[in-house]
């Protein structure tokens, strides 16, 4: 790995998602948006529902969605772990609208909500990749 670059890996429960090199990684966590290059000081952080945005050393940005989870930062290697994530090229917008329009719709207020901040932050990701 060349010294400009991070080691990336945006994990599901069942499947690696993404993982190749890159020269930044943005997330959203609990305690707000960071980024990441190069040389970034150790961090363990909780991620919240969002996007991730990835830019790879060779090729066009790469955007995901997370259902929360973690981001692990250490000597130049990034894991973004959740239980589930999906990039943007594979998201069906067509059903992601139709769970949102269904979860703002049903009753059971903390579920919604959940359901809600998911789907719009796929929603988001999608967006990316148009």
């Amino acid at each position: 790995m060349a010294d400009d670059q991070l080691q990336v890996e945006l994990v599901a429960a069942d499947r690696t998602v993404w993982s190749g090199q890159a020269s930044m990684v943005v997330a959203k966590t609990a305690d707000g948006d960071i980024g990441i290059l190069r040389n970034h000081m150790p961090v363990l952080s909780l991620l919240v529902d969002g996007v991730v945005e990835i830019t790879p050393v060779d090729g066009e940005k790469v955007f995901g969605a997370v259902d929360g989870g973690f981001l692990s930062v250490a000597n130049n290697r990034v894991s973004i772990l959740s239980q589930f994530a999906q990039l943007a090229d594979e998201i069906d917008v067509d059903a992601v609208r139709a769970e949102l329009e269904s979860a703002q719709a049903d009753s059971d207020a903390e579920d919604s909500a959940d359901r809600v901040r998911r789907a719009e932050a796929r929603l988001r990701a999608a967006e990316h990749a148009s």
